[in-house]
């Protein structure tokens, strides 16, 4: 039985997954990376198809390793799990075809800014700050603060970030384009669980090949990133939910609906 993560299914198909260890603030103690990757696991074995990823320690969203077992990790001395506990995080986080949603209600740090750094999509809260600490700690970012970072906000804002150590407010985190959207305190999960419930209701295929082509967008060049992308569009295509799907909205259009009618606007901020 989990003790440090919660797990909720507010809706069909969007799970909550909530850390709460107030006793350490939320640092990344390996046992609780261990139970978000376990919980993360349940979840898709479940049926979710967008997972929230919360916090409930007021002013804290996940924070760095605790450092303790990062010590006696290094040390080869017994540790709370096994430090493997980490990428199983990342890889149900990163890698399942689960959308995931980072609700930052506080702030984040290290290996946990890391993990919200893996999420498809950042929802931060206005008095939030984003750290990647660990030259004042005198170690390197290990599983994306650096590399994962530089892609999302360019390289020259993520060597101010490792290098000097500091962090960076929600705000200008969303204006480098590394979160969707900034919030008002206490928001972010009220304002995850809405897109989430909007993400829940796309056809289930379609969501988890884009999540795909995401993904690997990240490790192909550009060719074989458009190679990619028509592949899995015609496993797509071909399916007959897409051919109805298809066949419905251009009746719409022959009815005389605008593009706005079907689709929708964009969002205000």
């Amino acid at each position: 039985m989990a003790k440090f993560i919660k797990l909720d299914e507010p809706r069909e198909g969007v799970a909550l997954v909530t850390m709460i260890n107030p006793a350490i603030n939320n640092h990344g103690s390996w046992v609780t990376i261990e139970e978000l990757a376990a919980t993360m696991k349940l979840a898709r074995e479940r049926g979710a198809r967008v997972a929230v990823l919360a916090s409930g320690v007021p002013g804290h969203w996940f924070e760095h390793a605790w450092l303790t077992d990062l010590a006696d990790a290094m040390e080869g001395k017994p540790t709370t799990a096994q430090g493997i506990a980490w990428f199983n995080a990342l890889s149900e986080i990163g890698k399942m075809p689960v959308v995931t949603i980072a609700a930052v209600s506080g702030d984040c740090s290290g290996g946990g800014a890391e993990l919200g750094w893996t999420c498809d999509m950042r929802i931060a809260e206005e008095q939030a700050l984003f750290g990647q600490p660990e030259v004042q700690i005198a170690l390197t970012t290990g599983i994306g603060g650096t590399s994962r970072l530089a892609r999302l906000i360019g390289r020259t804002a993520a060597a101010e970030m490792v290098m000097l150590g500091r962090p960076m407010t929600a705000r200008r985190i969303y204006e480098l384009g590394g979160v969707n959207e900034v919030v008002p305190a206490g928001k972010s999960v009220e304002t995850a669980l809405e897109w989430a419930s909007t993400l829940a209701e796309r056809p289930a295929k379609a969501l988890a090949a884009l999540k795909q082509i995401l993904i690997d967008n990240d490790d192909l060049n550009l060719s074989d990133a458009m190679a990619n992308e028509q592949k899995l569009f015609q496993s797509v295509a071909q399916t007959p939910e897409a051919i109805a799907t298809m066949r419905c909205i251009q009746a719409r259009f022959d009815r005389g609906e605008s593009i706005r009618s079907v689709y929708g606007g964009p969002r205000r901020d």
